[in-house]
C-alpha cells in the first residue's frame, strides 16, 4: 500500500516512483552533452527532483537522445530556449511508444521543504520567492505537458535569465560547463550522445 505524502496532501516521490515503477536515484548526477558543436555537462538535480531526473537518466540509458537534434530553439531578446528530446510525432520503435508518451507530474521545489510539489503551479509571487531553482543562465527543464505534468521525454535549456518561467516548469539541473557551447547551438544541431559520468 502506497502511503506517501507530502505536507500539503499531495503524492511524494515514493509514491510517483512507485507508480511509474522507476528506480528513483536520490543523488545529484553529471552528465555530458556530445553534441554537434561541442561538449558540454550537465548537474541533474536528483536529490531535489528525483522523479524527473530518474526518468530522464533511465531515457539515457536507453539511448533515445542518441542523434536526435534540437528540434525548436525560440529567440528572445535577451534569451534563448532550446529544445531537444522525443516527441510523439517522431518515428520510433512501436514497443516503446507507450513510454515515450508518458507524462510525469510536474515536479517543483520549495525552500524548506523536504519534498517536491506534484502536479501544480506556483503562480503566487509570495511562493515563488520561496523557489529553490530560478530559470537562469543554463538551466535545464522539462517541456510542460498541460498545466499538471511534464513530458517524459522532452526538455529544453535557456541561455540567460527567465523569470517569466520561475515556478511553471520543473527545473531539474543547469549547465556547469560549456555554457559557450550551448548558447552556439542552432535548429538541426545533433546530440550524438548523452554520457553519465561515474
Amino acid at each position: 500500500m502506497i502511503t506517501g505524502c507530502n505536507n500539503n496532501n499531495v503524492f511524494d516521490s515514493n509514491y510517483y516512483c512507485e507508480k511509474l515503477v522507476i528506480n528513483c536515484t536520490r543523488k545529484n548526477e553529471i552528465v555530458a552533452f556530445k553534441t554537434s558543436k561541442g561538449n558540454f555537462d550537465v548537474k541533474l538535480y536528483g536529490k531535489s527532483n528525483p522523479v524527473t531526473v530518474s526518468i530522464f537518466i533511465e531515457n539515457i540509458k536507453k539511448n533515445i537522445y542518441k542523434n536526435k537534434r534540437f528540434y525548436k530553439i525560440i529567440n528572445y531578446p535577451q534569451v534563448q530556449l532550446i529544445h531537444s528530446g522525443i516527441y510523439p510525432e517522431n518515428n520510433f520503435k512501436k514497443e516503446n511508444l507507450n513510454r515515450l508518451r508518458l507524462n510525469i507530474p510536474l515536479e517543483i521545489n520549495l525552500k524548506k521543504e523536504t519534498e517536491p510539489i506534484y502536479g501544480s503551479q506556483i503562480v503566487n509571487p509570495s511562493e515563488i520567492i520561496n523557489l529553490t531553482y530560478f530559470f537562469e543562465k543554463g538551466s535545464l527543464a522539462m517541456v510542460r505537458s498541460g498545466e499538471r505534468h511534464s513530458s517524459s521525454t522532452e526538455f529544453f535549456f535557456v541561455t540567460n535569465r527567465f523569470p517569466e518561467l520561475d515556478g511553471r516548469y520543473s527545473i531539474f539541473g543547469k549547465v556547469v560547463k560549456g555554457i559557450e557551447i550551448l548558447k552556439k547551438i542552432d535548429k538541426e544541431d545533433l546530440i550524438y550522445e548523452i554520457i553519465i559520468s561515474n
